[in-house]
């Protein structure tokens, strides 16, 4: 079997770590390599049978978690595994928590890349904090993540280029739909995140442009 896999770093030092920790593991496979989020967004919308996208965090015009919100919405059948230096626990169950197929650290052995890959193209969810406690979320956070996987697919792009600052009229046209269909996407996007506006909702999203902490006292963790 020949593997597909996507890499979205914009270090190309890292991305060559990374190419050669999935050769380690796979063998010959079709490797493509990209430095930014449009780029990743269109090689998974043109290719529905990439087997494993791997994702920093910290890419440029890109912060913290939005980029797995974005990508997942494309295509949510499509694993997602985030590749980051920002490995503290809360990040970690965070990412897992939006839908994350793994979590692994930059700071990993070329060999334990390769055997996390290789445990989350065998169906594992693969992070470093198994087995561990540690890295509470609090409650407003949980369930903000909760709500943000109601969305659907084109409800969550939809989300994305408003936080892009897009309007309905150029939503609809880059997603060739009727602007009264984008207007019921976005009512829909509104309710589902409890909010009133579409300054409240990019509010929401906004909450993960960076390391979530724990808040509180009152902190749940995700199982």
């Amino acid at each position: 079997m020949r593997f597909k896999f996507v890499i979205v770093d914009d270090h190309p030092l890292f991305r060559g770590a990374l190419k050669a920790a999935l050769v380690l593991q796979t063998g010959d496979a079709d490797i493509i390599e990209v430095s930014d989020l449009e780029s990743a967004k269109k090689h998974i919308l043109d290719a529905a049978d990439v087997d494993l996208v791997l994702l920093d965090l910290a890419l440029g015009g890109v912060s913290g978690l939005t980029g797995l919100i974005a990508l997942r919405s494309l295509h949510p059948s499509v694993p997602i595994a985030i590749v980051s230096a920002t490995d503290d626990a809360v990040t970690i169950r965070t990412a897992l928590a939006l839908g994350a197929s793994g979590f692994i650290s930059k700071s990993s052995t070329l060999d334990e890349i390769a055997d996390a890959i290789g445990r989350i193209l065998d169906g594992e969810i693969w992070s470093p904090l198994t087995g561990q406690g540690g890295g509470q979320l609090d409650q407003e956070l949980f369930e903000l993540v909760g709500r943000l996987r109601r969305l659907t697919p084109q409800q969550g792009r939809v989300l994305g280029m408003m936080a892009d600052g897009m309007l309905n009229k150029q939503i609809a046209h880059e997603l060739n739909v009727s602007e009264a269909t984008i207007k019921a996407h976005v009512s829909a996007v509104l309710y589902k995140l409890g909010v009133e506006s579409r300054t409240q909702a990019v509010i929401c999203l906004s909450r993960f442009n960076s390391t979530p902490a724990p808040l509180n006292a009152r902190a749940v963790e995700f199982h």
